[in-house]
């Protein structure tokens, strides 16, 4: 292992042996680091954090720090779990989770920008990138292939779907549903077509999200109503569109995000 003489390391890690860790740099007690990950000078890595294979944390990064909730006890034992390859450039902040053996998690091969903000118990998935100073309050979900724009903040308790795009410095306080664009406060701009082109999705697949999308935003109605409809009339017949209508469909404490104006012809 490679390790400066400046860093602190707690006995009780795991640290696997070719594990790179820099100038002043923390490593707390309980803490797991995988195969070739490096960490950079003055990040600390705090109790409960597991961090996967490949990964890269830049100065001054805090993963596992304490939920930023005035109710939670700091005795309650709970993490960090991170996948592999995933880059945290300079100042990013992760909290760890606020219930006894919960965790905050992280997918594999994400890409948070400096000054990002994971909250405490988020569910960010797989090849997701935050921009610069992007903010995810507790308990949001962000799906895979999801990008989002520096200095869009997202409320908590939200959902974000699979190969989305949120504009920088937009304002998500509603559900966004996968495969979609948004903008500003809320508002809905349309498919990520070019998204959906770059993943490999097929004419079809594309051509049917295309038909779904305006099922539901081009007559009056409730998203979620609307989509019950269409799952139950079996509309959908591939998994995309399947899983279009199922984020709509479900239970939420959020309204599903529209098109600016309501109805989308």
């Amino acid at each position: 292992m490679n390790c400066h003489s400046t860093a602190v390391i707690h006995e009780a890690t795991r640290l696997a042996d070719d594990v790179t860790i820099g100038p002043y740099a923390v490593i707390e007690d309980g803490v797991q680091i995988g195969s070739g990950t490096i960490i950079r000078e003055h990040a600390i890595i705090r109790s409960g954090t597991v961090l996967g294979s490949g990964c890269v944390v830049d100065a001054h990064t805090v993963l596992g720090g304490l939920p930023q909730d005035l109710s939670f006890d700091p005795k309650t034992p709970s993490g960090v779990r991170i996948g592999k390859n995933v880059t945290f450039r300079e100042g990013v902040t992760v909290n760890r989770a606020t219930f006894e053996g919960q965790f905050t998690e992280i997918g594999d091969n994400c890409f948070f920008m400096a000054t990002s903000h994971v909250g405490h118990d988020c569910k960010v998935g797989n090849n997701v990138i935050l921009a610069n100073a992007v903010l995810l309050a507790g308990k949001v979900t962000v799906g895979d292939h999801t990008f989002i724009g520096g200095s869009a903040a997202v409320h908590q308790f939200c959902r974000v779907g699979e190969s989305s795009m949120i504009g920088g410095i937009a304002r998500v306080a509603q559900d966004m549903p996968p495969f979609c664009i948004m903008a500003e406060r809320n508002e809905l701009v349309g498919l990520n077509l070019i998204g959906l082109k770059r993943r490999g999705f097929s004419r079809d697949t594309i051509k049917e999200l295309k038909h779904l999308y305006h099922l539901i935003y081009g007559v009056d109605g409730r998203p979620r109503v609307l989509a019950e409809a269409a799952l139950k009339d079996g509309v959908a017949k591939s998994p995309e569109g399947k899983q279009f209508l199922e984020f709509m469909a479900a239970e939420s404490s959020k309204q599903v995000m529209r098109p600016r104006g309501g109805r989308e012809g």
